[in-house]
């Protein structure tokens, strides 16, 4: 059951919650005026007078504004209602990865490298854009029934640094999701695209696989294999994976940044050239 909540917020009417995360809320919308559909994003009641969450929010907004592509979801406006800020999106009618996979991997695997390709175009342009995302994982991109991908919420993004940028930065706050975190990020180092590329080979892992690369019994343990444990195959998980696709998976979660592709255009450039799949599987039949 929804909880509850006014019939609108600003201009937008509320019809449905489609996602509850720890701290946010996605409802679906209709905007009167525009007669449309919008996705609109509310802090839960305990979180609404929460500085910190409602600067998530607004620099969700500020990023989003400068990210434009047809692979990341798009940000419109944020403003408050009656107390209640919110973030008006693109209404993108799609499950997330994450839910993809718990549906069974096998129901994508015909449309892997299209997921894989546009997951890494999204990621790429806002790379190239000079943002590191710093919580790639597959609960942010949303997986349309065809394999058409969205990369979503930025609330952790932050400016990538370069050269005398990086040297002169100080430490990064230590942000993220601990199954996919990068061991500078781990760290608490200053981080460029390269992080976001290591936490992309997690998440392909993870699609292909249909679980993460690392697992522990606590934190401490999860964490300390990304640092430490060197990368698991692919191709011991699945016979049918070509050693090309598997390697570069593993180059991407390399420990070293040096020894992974320099960015997610690189891999992305690599992966055209490699097949995922020895035989393509073939979807599966409706019932």
């Amino acid at each position: 059951m929804a909880p509850a909540a006014p019939a609108n917020i600003g201009p937008y009417r509320l019809l449905n919650v489609v996602h509850t995360g720890q701290a946010t809320q996605i409802w679906q919308a209709y905007h009167d005026g525009k007669q449309r559909l919008f996705g609109i994003k509310t802090l839960k009641q305990e979180y609404r007078r929460t500085r910190e969450h409602v600067g998530y929010l607004r620099w969700e907004h500020t990023v989003g504004q400068k990210v434009i592509h047809q692979q990341i979801i798009r940000v419109y406006e944020y403003d408050t209602d009656r107390g209640s800020p919110y973030l008006a999106i693109e209404w993108f009618s799609a499950p997330n990865m994450k839910q993809r996979i718990q549906q069974g991997i096998d129901k994508i695997a015909h449309l892997l490298p299209k997921i894989v390709e546009q997951a890494a175009e999204g990621l790429g342009y806002f790379n190239q854009q000079g943002w590191v995302h710093r919580d790639v994982k597959p609960d942010n991109f949303l997986v349309a029934d065809d394999g058409g991908v969205k990369l979503i919420d930025f609330a952790l993004a932050c400016r990538s640094r370069q050269g005398l940028g990086k040297l002169l930065a100080s430490k990064s706050k230590v942000q993220g999701t601990r199954s996919y975190m990068a061991p500078e990020q781990i760290r608490g180092a200053v981080l460029d695209c390269r992080a976001d590329v290591y936490s992309f080979g997690c998440t392909i892992h993870e699609l292909v696989s249909g679980k993460p690369p690392y697992t522990g019994v606590n934190a401490n343990e999860l964490l300390r294999k990304h640092l430490k444990a060197p990368p698991p195959s692919l191709e011991a998980v699945d016979g049918n994976i070509t050693p090309g696709f598997a390697q570069l998976v593993r180059r991407a979660m390399a420990k070293d940044p040096a020894a992974r592709p320099k960015s997610v255009n690189d891999f992305l450039t690599e992966f055209r050239m490699h097949r995922v799949f020895k035989i393509t599987p073939r979807p599966p039949e409706e019932t």
